[in-house]
């Protein structure tokens, strides 16, 4: 007789214990969803001002090229002598480009290295 009652303390014991862990589980899920929500702003963020500034200097090369093509096919001499200065400061644009998309290429790959340590605390 004593042995199934023993069984039933053990049961109820391993019973409040998973429901202390629940409850513990779920103190930190908010903690983590908190910790992932403040990771996916700053990622988000980050992400759409590097893309903005690509973007700005995407568009200036497309005034750039716009100027290239007029200056060409106006066929005037010192019109398209001036393309070599345009076509000159359109791939000094790319260069920002690439330089812009390998800074977020890097920042997004800290973050995500980040967010898998669970460190939110250290970055640039």
């Amino acid at each position: 007789m004593e042995a199934p009652r023993r069984r039933s303390l053990v049961r109820n014991n391993r019973k409040s214990s998973k429901r202390a862990l629940t409850e513990m589980n779920k103190d930190d899920d908010h903690v983590t969803a908190a910790n992932e929500e403040f990771n996916d702003v700053e990622v988000w963020n980050t992400l759409r001002n590097g893309f903005k500034r690509a973007q700005l200097v995407l568009d200036q090369n497309r005034d750039l090229i716009q100027r290239v093509n007029d200056n060409h096919l106006s066929r005037i001499p010192e019109n398209v002598s001036r393309n070599v200065g345009l076509i000159n400061e359109i791939n000094g644009n790319i260069s920002r480009v690439m330089e812009i998309y390998t800074g977020l290429a890097v920042d997004f790959a800290n973050k995500i290295e980040e967010a898998k340590s669970g460190d939110t605390t250290s970055g640039s």
